[in-house]
């Protein structure tokens, strides 16, 4: 409906605002997404009911992608059968003989993070089924495992060339922008200062064994055995699954080394046939989602053959895992459902314009527009939960703001977008990567949202401090080691509190 009046307004950050406000309020966050998309759906049928009605509908069918569903059953029904094959806990006893304390636990959780670069889905998702067993073991929260999830998934990918994030920011590059997008992508690294500092308090926090807020909560009643602060029962959990007593370690670790294998594999192989010359440019074409969708495939086809014969489950056990890797992903496929649908729905009332509108004709001193276009940038990825998204609004208006005779400014200010869009991706609770860190930690996703945002904190201070002098200075090692010193300090100063 073209000519409704709430289009390109204002009105079209209600929805997210809504969903967003009532999900903190009650605690509960389906009822607050419907919600959601229910207010952007009467302001955009100007509250005609059958127009508004419709439209939820239309929305949700344009935006649900199809792809990631699949992805998400098939690796269900990955993790089901390596736990009924034992061999998630005989991975998690020969872990626990290797790690000997909860910081060394969290620290092969954060380092397995940085590793696994190529996809933020495939990060979180990989990562929490493998570590839960050690995290579990000594006693880590899942609000903790998920934090930390979170914290190396997008982080790492927006500094990794070779990742599926460079191709989207990539893509969002204009032609005459006076670099190509790679470059462009590659000169932001060093000073993307939210992903970086974020990275070093993962290793910081988990090193001094510091928690501070909510977490610290969490890890309280963790140490007491509650692992899930009493949201187990919310939980689609795989602890109920009967698992084989005479599970081995490489019945976990052949198969999620396939996983990778086959996922980076088909990634090369799918930038190349798009007609890439070298390996930086077929990760930036490829198509991340078939390729993660024929890792998953070529991995239950080599589970079927890796198990069966040797009676590790049954052909009706095997079976099975389908439904019940179906049933694990519910909540995840549940929220991700709604979380397209408001996308859509605000992207229906013109948010996108409104945005670009708003911030392409306002002035700021150019000084200070890093840190002004980092804060923009987790506003927008706060209320609409897509770091791409956000991407794709303000790239083009900072390209156009200096041109290729400040590149230097360019890219400090493209480097304050990228990681802005992360920040408010990092702490929205209708965002992808944010309600796949939580299906990857199996934790309660309010749970994940409150304890990630206290966390976020901390390097969003240490960024907006770091952008201001980097717009003076244009030099990354003097704001990137000014944040990282107020940091320290911040974590100190709140460890000191916490232990009180």
């Amino acid at each position: 409906m073209e000519n409704s009046v709430f289009i390109g307004t204002a009105w079209s950050l209600l929805p997210p605002v809504i969903a967003i406000v009532l999900a903190f309020i009650t605690k509960e966050v389906y009822s607050s997404l419907f919600i959601g998309i229910i207010s952007g759906a009467l302001l955009y049928g100007q509250f005609n009911p059958w127009i508004s009605f419709e439209s939820i509908f239309t929305v949700m069918c344009e935006n649900i992608d199809l792809n990631i569903l699949i992805f998400l059953v098939m690796l269900g029904m990955i993790v089901i059968l390596l736990q009924k094959s034992g061999g998630s806990a005989a991975y998690g006893k020969w872990a626990g003989t290797k790690i000997k304390s909860k910081g060394a636990a969290l620290l092969a959780t954060t380092f397995l993070g940085i590793l696994i670069f190529v996809d933020d889905y495939f990060n979180c998702l990989t990562v929490g089924s493998v570590m839960r067993p050690v995290t579990d073991k000594y006693k880590v929260s899942r609000a903790k495992l998920a934090y930390i999830i979170d914290a190396t998934a997008a982080p790492v990918c927006i500094i990794a060339p070779i990742s599926s994030w460079a191709a989207a920011v990539n893509s969002y590059v204009p032609e005459d922008a006076g670099i190509n997008g790679l470059q462009l992508f590659i000169s932001t690294i060093p000073f993307n200062l939210y992903a970086l500092l974020t990275l070093f308090m993962v290793i910081y926090t988990s090193a001094r064994g510091i928690d501070f807020g909510l977490m610290k909560i969490h890890e309280d009643n963790a140490a007491k055995g509650d692992l899930f602060t009493d949201h187990k029962d919310e939980i689609q959990s795989s602890e109920e699954v009967k698992e084989n007593k005479n599970g081995r370690v490489y019945d976990l670790v052949l198969p999620m080394i396939l996983l990778i294998v086959s996922a980076v594999g088909a990634m090369m192989y799918t930038g190349f046939s798009s007609g890439a010359g070298n390996i930086q440019q077929a990760f930036a074409e490829c198509d991340a989602e078939i390729s993660l969708i024929f890792a998953t495939f070529i991995t239950i086809v080599f589970l079927f053959i890796f198990y069966l014969p040797r009676k590790i489950v049954s052909f009706n056990e095997f079976m099975s895992s389908f439904v019940a890797g179906f049933k694990l992903m519910i909540p995840a496929i549940s929220i991700l459902t709604f979380a397209w649908t408001l996308k859509g729905m605000t992207q229906a009332l013109g948010i996108r314009d409104y945005v670009y509108n708003t911030v392409g004709s306002a002035s700021y001193g150019l000084n200070f527009v890093p840190a002004v276009m980092f804060m923009i940038a987790i506003l927008i990825a706060f209320s609409t939960g897509t770091s791409w998204g956000t991407f794709a609004i303000l790239v083009p208006i900072v390209t156009s703001i200096f041109g290729a005779d400040a590149l230097n400014m360019m890219i400090i200010s493209v480097s304050a977008v990228l990681a802005g869009a992360v920040c408010g991706d990092h702490i929205s609770p209708i965002s992808d990567t944010t309600i796949m860190s939580s299906a990857g930690a199996q934790c309660y996703h309010m749970n994940h949202v409150s304890t990630q945002m206290q966390y976020a904190a901390v390097p969003f201070i240490c960024c907006v401090i770091g952008y201001i002098i980097s717009g003076f200075t244009e030099n990354w090692i003097i704001s990137l080691a000014a944040g990282a010193v107020i940091m320290v300090a911040a974590l100190e100063i709140l460890r000191s509190r916490a232990s009180k």
